[in-house]
């Protein structure tokens, strides 16, 4: 069990934190709380793509994993059972159910995922726009494999999946983007990796280009990572759901960070 991160949820939930945009000032961030995030409609992709998920969860087929990173919350195997990996390592419904509001308020139509997996939180960022494009990096050829089938199944035939280290296919990604509307950075937990991802992104953002990081209070290196983000000169607007942070580069909006109870 990761004690680390079951203090921070237990610190979270019982600190007076914004609650669903209640008390904040800003009109912006109300908005993502009060409004977005509060959001009941169903996207007809939400079935699907849950439905999927829901077919790996009965798969007893077991692939042996190549971890480049660092690792998984729970105890990584060499040997893993599909569903026991979508079960412990893919993004929750509720979180990546978020990422495809996100991708269709702010029209993110030029995505980059740090981190593939099975592929479940790629189509949360993917379908919105199936005009546009998604690019994903995944370290185990096996999970790709998973993920690709996992495409196929869906017809998202918009993602392109590179499989290998993202010290060798974050670059390539970057330059065959004219921008980047969002990046979501997972699958490597390291305080150093997430800060150098972060850096090479930068020069490809825009004013309403938004960054999604998983597991910010996974280790404390990850958290000291997610405060030097938020403390960067060319980020704004802060936003700390535990399991999620998300930051802004708006120019318009005064340097600020929230703490929301999502």
């Amino acid at each position: 069990m990761n004690w680390f991160l079951a203090k921070r949820y237990i610190q979270y939930y019982t600190r007076p934190n914004h609650w669903k945009g209640f008390g904040i000032q800003s009109p912006f961030v109300f908005d993502l709380a009060g409004h977005l995030m509060r959001e009941k409609h169903a996207y007809y992709d939400f079935e699907r793509i849950e439905g999927w998920r829901q077919a790996l969860l009965r798969s007893r087929q077991v692939i042996e994993l190549t971890d480049l990173g660092a690792g998984s919350v729970k105890t990584p195997a060499r040997k893993r059972k599909i569903a026991d990996l979508v079960r412990s390592g893919a993004l929750p419904r509720k979180y990546g159910q978020l990422l495809y509001r996100l991708v269709t308020r702010f029209k993110a139509k030029n995505i980059l995922e740090l981190g593939t997996s099975t592929g479940i939180s790629t189509l949360y960022l993917a379908l919105p726009h199936k005009k546009g494009t998604t690019i994903t990096i995944e370290g185990c050829p096996e999970s790709a494999k998973v993920a690709q089938a996992t495409f196929d199944q869906l017809n998202a035939r918009h993602i392109e999946l590179l499989q290998g280290s993202f010290q060798d296919h974050l670059p390539e990604a970057l330059k065959r983007l004219p921008s980047v509307d969002l990046v979501y950075f997972d699958g490597d937990h390291r305080e150093e990796s997430t800060l150098a991802y972060f850096h090479q992104c930068l020069p490809y953002i825009h004013n309403d280009t938004l960054f999604v990081l998983d597991d910010i209070h996974w280790s404390p290196g990850m958290e000291r990572a997610w405060k030097a983000i938020i403390q960067h000169p060319q980020v704004t607007v802060s936003v700390d759901l535990l399991r999620l942070g998300i930051v802004f580069f708006r120019k318009e909006s005064p340097k600020e960070h929230f703490v929301i109870k999502y």
